[in-house]
């Protein structure tokens, strides 16, 4: 009877593919699809099953994505069937259901088929799942297949399972089924010309930056198309603010019998269903939409499309446990997606408002959400079905398994909230939060609220945020003031019904009072990691119980109070911009988590002091609510605070005296040029650089320290005699041998060699004193060489050499001519090698002599 139906209707390329589709689920339970966007697999597809001998009268699931595309596809299926929605093709999705006893064919949304099999794991009226676009990669759309398959293996092997794609890796999900049969159809749509138009002067600065240039650029376009092409436009926008920008700006300035109408996830059904709709005759219209409609959908009158190579979706970071939007550049799978938008029911036209060299550098496919989602719904979902901690993630058939930073993260939250206990499995508490429509943070709120009286206000917060309002309200007071005085918007009317919603489950009065006072405790309860600390000389910077920083904008109505709770922020720089939130009291902060706040007796350098404090610290995770002056310490908690300060000064904070310097200077030259000399040598010489010493300061400056607390007590140090502690009796000696403080030259002066420079010591010596020498003075057992600065009388550099014979030989004639005149009372002699070397001048020598 259905094929026969079928028949009857408009032929689509998918209809020939339709026997094998059933004759292939006749012999083995699992198969796919691949079938290019307008082949009519969805709304053909489910009604073909309807006669299989297989499905023992049990219901087929319909998985769509996006809630409107839930409707309109069970709208076309019932449709094609001469029937109304509700009879034989039914749906279910988030606050609305339409389906009866008759119901065979169950359009729903992702999150609907988990909630299922939460309840009833054997499916038991479910004979077969279709996953529907699941090229979209969504995350409950991973997770259902997951289940499905543990379903399937374990407790219902005539269960059938169908994943249908338009661009997937097919052989991929092939073996993820057992290597099941892959079916590939054509698809059908007219041609459609692709118009590179790209922004002039565009720059290579981050997208955001951009957008109120490209915005400018899609009007333009916009307005273009309208004088030169006939049809519909669909404009494909990256979020509802673009949209609202660009209809903004059309407004009053395109000719009446053209309508606008704005297409996105938070509008009212109503308004959906307008942008969807066929243009009334004698008019055009202008679809202004995000994502939404890439797929699942056909927007009847469409033949132009611009595209503004643009798509918005969350981004979770397992580093800062917070989500951030961000836009990114569209796939060349999504770009082609949103092309066939044109192509549908005729010859069309697409505007891509970027280049062909940009298209080089586009994704291939959009990245699967679970790489990059808040995984704490998930985790969730796995605790309820009994997969505890990671090990049960791995027990899990994936297509693309979720991240394991990403997954532990979302376990301890878990736990914080009290939702998994210690061993990852969840509590009483979780398995309530499980039952409801919510975010966990969002399920935990509600559930702790209502035992306290303020179930209702819970509610409506828990609402609000999930509804992700447009508007730049940033306290949630005001929000929940709105709603009190019931100011109507589309917005506010899906609210009020997820809020009917959740009262009626938890059976919340609906007389109890919603409280805006109490915005900023809900908001904590939700979001413990997310309470914000002002942190001192600043009213607009926030410490928040994460540890992370956040701020406000100067004008932001939250700014300056002490304290407040943050719902939302904008994780998209290194400190992020808190967006919405509500003040709250230290009283109610430490109050709720009593249970959670930490005493500690912490003893620390203080920068500003420049001295040790020790305080009894009051600490709730990452935030010091409160501290005091602490006499509690010991002695070793005050020496490893000063070493802490210490380093943080560094070692100049220490009084090197002269002495020390010269210390510390043949140390270094014993630990690196003269170790590596003689390298058969038994002694391991410290490392004395600023490295080698900070990174052993416990052992040999922690023993000098008893008794000081502050930067002015280190003046008290002998460095000398510290760096000479960590050095027995033995070692002082062959230093004293290996690199002495003093060489003696001919003369029978004790001069002293300048370590300053580890790989060339210096000796500084009057020429005159080095008459006779025949070698190169040499310390280190004779293996290294002192550079000889020769000096003149007056003790001016004369000569630089590592090689006295060279220099008697070579460079000493021309010094002599040069300076016997300049100095004549000093010798001068012709051969410096037979002359007497002496510190005194020629009349002296005389005297001596007689």
């Amino acid at each position: 009877m259905i094929t026969e139906l079928l028949a009857k209707n408009n032929s689509l390329p998918i209809d020939f593919h339709l026997q094998a589709i059933a004759d292939s689920l006749a012999v083995t339970p699992n198969c796919v699809l691949h079938a290019p966007p307008g082949a009519g697999k969805t709304t053909r597809v489910p009604l073909a099953l309807l006669d299989s001998a297989w499905r023992n009268g049990r219901r087929i699931l319909l998985l769509e994505p996006r809630r409107l595309a839930a409707r309109t596809a069970a709208a076309r299926l019932a449709s094609t069937l001469g029937e109304p929605v509700g009879k034989t093709v039914g749906y279910r999705i988030k606050n609305d259901t339409r389906i009866s006893a008759e119901t065979q064919i169950e359009v729903v949304t992702e999150g609907i088929l988990t909630r299922m099999i939460q309840q009833d794991p054997e499916l038991p009226n479910v004979g077969c799942i279709i996953f529907d676009e699941f090229h979209e990669r969504s995350l409950h759309a991973d997770l259902g297949l997951a289940l499905a398959i543990e379903i399937q293996g374990a407790l219902r092997d005539d269960l059938r399972l169908l994943v249908m794609s338009a661009t997937l890796d097919t052989e991929e999900v092939s073996a993820l089924l057992e290597n099941c049969p892959v079916i590939s159809s054509q698809g059908r749509s007219y041609p459609v010309e692709i118009k590179h138009v790209p922004l002039s002067g565009a720059s290579n600065s981050r997208i955001e930056q951009q957008i109120p240039a490209m915005l400018r650029h899609v009007v333009a376009t916009i307005r273009h198309a309208l004088t030169v092409e006939p049809g519909s436009i669909l404009v494909f926008l990256p979020g509802a603010s673009e949209i609202r920008y660009v209809a903004e700006q059309l407004a009053g300035t395109i000719p009446d019998d053209i309508l606008v109408a704005p297409l996105f996830g938070t509008l009212s059904q109503k308004e959906q269903d307008a942008a969807i709709l066929a243009a009334p005759a004698g008019t055009r219209k202008i679809v202004l939409s995000t994502s939404i409609a890439e797929t699942s959908l056909t927007i009847e009158g469409i033949r132009v499309v611009i595209d503004s190579g643009l798509s918005r979706s969350m981004r979770f970071s397992p580093a800062t446990g917070m989500d951030r939007l961000i836009t990114l550049p569209v796939s060349l799978a999504e770009a082609n997606q949103r092309t066939g938008r044109a192509g549908r029911l005729e010859k069309g036209i697409c505007y891509r408002l970027w280049s062909e060299v940009q298209e080089n550098s586009f994704r291939a496919f959009a990245q699967p959400e679970i790489k990059d989602s808040d995984l704490a719904p998930l985790a969730l979902e796995l605790a309820q079905w009994g997969a505890t901690g990671m090990d049960g993630l791995s027990a899990l058939a994936w297509m693309t398994p979720p991240p394991a930073s990403n997954y532990q993260h979302a376990l301890l939250l878990l736990q914080q909230l009290d939702i998994l206990d210690s061993t990852y499995t969840i509590t009483e508490h979780g398995k309530q939060v499980a039952r409801l429509p919510l975010h966990p943070r969002f399920g935990h709120m509600v559930l702790k609220a209502h035992e306290n009286g303020y179930g209702h206000t819970a509610a409506v917060v828990a609402s609000l945020l999930s509804e992700r309002l447009p508007n730049h309200i940033a306290d949630i007071r005001y929000l929940l003031e709105d709603i009190v005085s019931q100011k109507n918007s589309s917005s506010s009317k899906a609210i009020a019904q997820n809020t009917q919603t959740l009262c009626r489950r938890l059976k919340i009065s609906s007389t109890e009072a919603i409280q805006p006072s109490l915005a900023g405790l809900c908001i904590i309860i939700a979001y413990p990691d997310r309470i914000g600390m002002l942190q001192n000389g600043s009213r607009t910077t926030y410490k928040l119980s994460n540890g992370r920083r956040a701020t406000l904008s100067e004008d932001n109505h939250l700014a300056g109070n002490p304290f407040i709770a943050v719902a939302e922020l904008n994780d998209a720089s290194a400190t992020p911009k808190i967006w919405r939130g509500a003040p709250v009291t230290l009283e109610t902060i430490e109050t709720l988590f009593s249970h959670h706040i930490i005493y500690n007796d912490t003893i620390a350098w203080d920068e500003q002091t420049k001295a040790v404090q020790a305080h009894k610290v009051k600490q709730l995770y990452e935030l010091t609510l409160a501290t005091e002056p602490s006499t509690t310490f010991s002695e070793e908690a005050v020496t490893a605070a000063l070493l802490d300060g210490i380093r943080t000064m560094g070692l100049s904070s220490l009084p090197w005296s002269k002495d020390a310097i010269a210390l510390r200077n043949r140390l270094y030259f014993l630990h690196t040029t003269c170790a590596r000399t003689t390298s058969k040598q038994s002694i391991n010489w410290p490392n004395v650089s600023e490295k080698g010493l900070l990174h052993t300061i416990e052992d040999w400056l922690s023993p000098f320290l008893t008794g000081m607390r502050k930067a002015a007590d280190l003046k008290q140090l002998d460095m000398e005699q510290i760096l000479l502690a960590m050095l027995d009796w033995s070692t002082q000696k062959a230093m004293d041998t290996l690199a002495p403080t003093h060489f003696t030259v001919p003369s029978g002066s004790a001069i002293r060699i300048d370590y300053t420079e580890p790989e060339r010591p210096v000796l500084p010596v009057k020429l005159q004193e080095m008459f006779g020498a025949t070698e190169t003075p040499a310390i280190c057992n004779s293996q290294i060489p002192l550079t000889v600065h020769l000096l003149s009388p007056a003790g001016r550099p004369l000569q630089v050499t590592r090689d006295l014979i060279s220099f008697w030989e070579n460079g000493y004639p021309s010094v002599r001519a040069e300076m016997r005149g300049r100095y004549p009372k000093h010798p001068w002699p012709e051969n410096p090698l037979t002359a007497q070397a002496t510190r005194k001048t020629n009349r002296a020598l005389n005297n001596t002599s007689r």
